[in-house]
């Protein structure tokens, strides 16, 4: 309990969670992203080589050097002039043994003088439509959730974007995460415009923008979506990555499709896993098909000392379920999920005991959210055998394409909130069917703020504030998983809220003052109840204690710890710590009432 700084938990040897991948423009920023613990300086022919010989050469065919004692056949021709090419289709992927032509526009065709070289039994490659693809510039100003009435300085960064139809742009909603200001830039353009931004998606990490000026929009043809690529299917990755100023291209294959975890969301959506090279920087650049189809968006990538070439791509049922919700609602209203904790049902004597019989496959709920519309019908240890008519089997997984199985999630991430589904469960050896209506998740400790300001109250120098994923990331860093007190890593992790409108209310900290002498150690300790009456979230504290006659304000803390002001003489000391402190105010906008 003393001044030493108290690890908890342990701390794995190799903890390296996928990273998101925008690119900072600032001195300082670059500091970090080339820190030894990140990257691998490595001579860029010796890494060629190696990848070479270990994955097999990409792209073009390396020619085989003719005997040294062959005869020349062939004598030497005069130079010819260049035959005339016709037009062809839009090109999505680079041409082997092949001259690309470029067309007028900005999105403008192609055409390939083509030899006979460059069809064969795959067929003819093509480039992408580069010219769709953006550079996107923020402006971000982060609030401080450690001293949430004021911000932190100003940063820049840079990431990509691409132009979809309806003069949009789609990129990653971490690349403007609380932006003050987004510029994008086409290329081979000089020329930054001003965007606004239309729509975020925390959840999938994707945000949309749009430009007003319509010189941007001259000689610009939208991506074009294609479907769900498979196994071992070619990707393109073209985007603004660190390194270098101007457009970047990376070529690889799927190699994994899945529920994954989308870092900046702490959500888990379908996602795909390719081995092409993408960097920070790339996050928003649009990941093409060998038809030249955007089938993703580069969003995050697994830095670890055992892994290479490792990143994912939100793939294109996500980017529709966006784009459509924004469609739908005029705003983005986020994926729905069931508010239940569930179980596999793999073990013969547990699916016995819930009375299953040998058919009947499914998985057991364990707990259920009190504040989902789920809880008016499902009941703990209910087991769910189908959603939507799919069948769930006993881990948890539903059919996928052919050949494949994937989280039953999915189905549920298919929906959008409001949306009407049926549920089959097994409740008492009985089958049952409900009708249940889907909602977003609320947690007790939510991941994201959206981009809202923290919310806090002042009284003598204690300084009352909401637990949130980015606050434990403010006071305890990237390791808060590690360093947060055990208490608040275990509501984090397993506590659900019990009303909507449920905050996990702590004492951040103890402006020192006369009035709180003895005080000082209190931080981040839970705010359990007010003078007897339990405190439900921050506003029913703030005005408890601002409309308290008593002549004493007792605070009751976790682990039995109280902390009681004399009413009149706390209420005149915040005024002294506000303004030694030089906060504006003793509460935040959002608490204050008429």
């Amino acid at each position: 309990m003393g001044g030493s700084k108290r690890k908890r938990g342990r701390k794995p040897k190799n903890h390296n969670p996928p990273e998101t991948l925008d690119s900072p423009s600032t001195a300082a920023s670059l500091d970090d992203v080339f820190s030894v613990s990140n990257v691998d300086i490595i001579n860029p022919t010796a890494a060629a080589t190696q990848n070479h010989a270990e994955n097999g050469p990409r792209g073009r065919t390396k020619k085989s050097k003719p005997p040294e004692n062959s005869e020349k056949t062939q004598p030497s021709l005069p130079p010819q002039p260049p035959p005339i090419v016709p037009p062809a289709r839009r090109l999505s992927r680079p041409v082997e043994n092949g001259v690309i032509v470029g067309g007028g526009g900005g999105g403008g065709e192609f055409a390939v003088v083509s030899g006979d070289s460059i069809m064969g039994a795959g067929g003819m490659r093509v480039v992408p439509a580069m010219d769709a693809v953006v550079k996107v510039f923020c402006v971000h100003t982060e609030p401080n959730f450690s001293l949430p009435w004021q911000r932190k300085r100003q940063y820049s960064s840079n990431s990509s974007g691409f132009v979809i139809g309806g003069r949009r742009v789609l990129t990653n909603a971490h690349s403007v995460e609380h932006y003050t200001q987004v510029k994008v830039k086409k290329r081979g353009s000089d020329t930054k415009y001003l965007a606004t931004v239309l729509a975020i998606g925390t959840e999938c990490d994707i945000a949309m923008l749009t430009v007003d000026d319509d010189e941007f929009w001259e000689g610009v043809s939208p991506v074009e979506f294609g479907e769900l690529p498979a196994l071992q299917d070619a990707v393109t990755v073209v985007g603004y990555p660190i390194g270098g100023d101007t457009i970047s291209v990376t070529s690889g294959v799927v190699s994994r499709i899945e529920i994954l975890s989308y870092v900046h969301g702490s959500t888990e959506l379908l996602g795909l896993q390719i081995d092409a090279a993408i960097n920070s920087g790339n996050s928003g650049g649009p990941a093409f098909n060998d038809k030249g189809n955007c089938v993703g968006i580069a969003f995050q990538s697994l830095k670890h000392e055992d892994v290479e070439n490792i990143g994912y791509v939100i793939p294109t049922p996500v980017i529709q379920h966006f784009i459509q919700d924004y469609e739908k609602s005029g705003a983005y209203t986020g994926f729905p999920v069931l508010g239940i904790e569930w179980q596999k049902m793999e073990n013969p004597d547990l699916r016995v005991s819930m009375g299953m019989k040998a058919d009947q496959k499914g998985v057991r709920i364990r707990r259920v959210d009190p504040t989902s519309p789920e809880s008016e019908v499902l009941k703990p240890s209910d087991v769910i055998l189908s959603f939507d008519g799919v069948d769930i089997a006993n881990d948890g997984t539903v059919p996928f394409r052919h050949g494949e199985r994937i989280g039953f999630s999915y189905l549920v991430s298919q929906k959008y909130t409001g949306d009407n589904s049926t549920i089959r469960v097994l409740r008492n050896s009985e089958v049952l069917n409900f009708n249940i209506k889907l909602t977003s998740h609320r947690r007790l400790i939510p991941s994201h703020n959206r981009g809202r300001p923290p919310s806090y109250y002042i009284i003598a120098g204690f300084v009352f504030t909401t637990v949130s994923v980015p606050y434990l990331r403010s006071e305890y860093g990237k390791e808060y998983e590690f360093e947060a007190p055990v208490k608040l890593l275990d509501k984090l992790l397993h506590s659900m809220p019990q009303s909507p409108d449920e905050q996990l209310v702590v004492v951040s900290q103890v402006l020192v003052a006369d009035i709180n002498i003895g005080y000082e150690d209190i931080v981040n300790t839970q705010v359990v109840a007010f003078n007897g009456k339990p405190v439900k979230n921050l506003k029913s504290l703030a005005e408890m204690v601002e409309n308290c006659d008593d002549e004493f304000l007792k605070f009751d803390l976790e682990y039995d710890q109280i902390v009681v002001l004399r009413t009149e003489t706390a209420k005149a000391a915040t005024r002294d710590i506000l303004a030694t402190h030089c906060i504006p105010s003793a509460m935040s906008d959002d608490l204050k009432t008429d």
